[in-house]
């Protein structure tokens, strides 16, 4: 094995692990923009000798035109580095239906080139078929949504790539692909297989098409990204880029926790150690953190990984203990 450099530790992340799968907005960009340092971050990975994969529950767009967009951003990615809920939604009915099989497409440019990909033919959803396949696509047109919502009725086999209710667009928020299927799953009274994170389709595929016995799960919502990587049995690392901040993370439940928790994806390169728990609290790197009569304190000085490496613990230890989330206000990290 190479040598870690002097500035990474050898039970970095980036060296017990050897595939890093990528959430992307929120984790590598946010928007149009990239994540401070992510580029930078994720090159220092690779030097590690760690695998990336960008991962994404947007059926859209097809993975070239994701590969592109994060080229543009500084972040090097291949075709074959990116894989989509739409892809991993075509793997779920080939592996049903086989090959050859007629699907339905209602969805995106991403959707329909991952269907033709693995051979499945993409028919009308006036024409005979053995599923249906739906995915956002801001132009999909609500005849098409009204004729597909009666065949799922009548038992058309249906597999969603996602079920995310929100998607961020250039004029804010908007309602996602998950708005869609809710509609769909309410008039038809269906069910649909899902693809997408939090379900382990997606997970499984990226192993698959990119390969890696020891994958981590990085991400910024605790919903879908941590969630998929419990679901799928693989450790994970919550950043602290995107939605997810201290107050969400205090009120995780048992079960429903990430592996690490840091920053930014500078943590791949950081070693976790756990802290020492003491009569004062729990202690690392210069940090000392502890709840009492209910409110949450950190105090000392030290790395900022750090500091969420005490505080966190902390607050899940006195959940834990009582049922009740430890008060956090006036609680800043550094």
């Amino acid at each position: 094995m190479v040598s870690a450099p002097p500035d990474v530790p050898a039970d970095a992340l980036s060296r017990t692990y050897d595939l890093a799968m990528l959430d992307l907005d929120g984790v590598v960009y946010i928007g149009g923009e990239a994540v401070p340092g992510a580029a930078e971050h994720l090159q220092g990975v690779r030097s590690d000798g760690m695998r990336c994969a960008f991962i994404t529950n947007n059926a859209s767009r097809t993975p070239g035109t994701v590969a592109e967009h994060l080229t543009e951003l500084g972040v090097h990615a291949e075709t074959d580095d990116v894989v989509t809920s739409a892809q991993a939604a075509a793997r779920v009915m080939v592996e049903r239906l086989g090959a050859e099989a007629r699907v339905v497409v209602l969805g995106g440019a991403g959707l329909l080139d991952a269907v033709t990909a693995v051979g499945l033919h993409a028919v009308g959803s006036d024409e005979d078929a053995d599923a249906v396949v739906t995915g956002y696509g801001p132009d999909v047109r609500w005849s098409e949504v009204m004729r597909v919502a009666v065949r799922i009725r009548d038992g058309l086999w249906w597999v969603a790539s996602n079920t995310d209710m929100t998607i961020p667009t250039p004029f804010g928020v908007a309602p996602g692909h998950g708005v869609l299927v809710e509609t769909l799953r309410r008039f038809s009274d269906v069910d649909p297989v899902v693809a997408g994170k939090p379900a382990r389709p997606l997970l499984d595929e990226t192993v698959r098409r990119v390969g890696g016995e020891r994958p981590l799960m990085i991400g910024d919502r605790l919903d879908t990204d941590i969630d998929g990587a419990i679901a799928t049995g693989i450790d994970s690392l919550l950043v602290l880029t995107g939605v997810t901040g201290l107050a969400e993370l205090v009120a995780t439940p048992s079960g429903r926790r990430p592996t690490y928790v840091g920053p930014d994806l500078a943590s791949l390169r950081e070693a976790h150690p756990a802290p020492a728990r003491s009569s004062r609290g729990f202690e690392l790197g210069g940090w000392t953190a502890r709840v009492q009569d209910g409110r949450l304190t950190c105090e000392g000085d030290g790395p900022s990984g750090d500091w969420w490496r005490v505080v966190v613990p902390a607050a899940w230890d006195h959940l834990d203990e009582t049922g009740s989330c430890a008060d956090i206000d006036g609680l800043t990290p550094p």
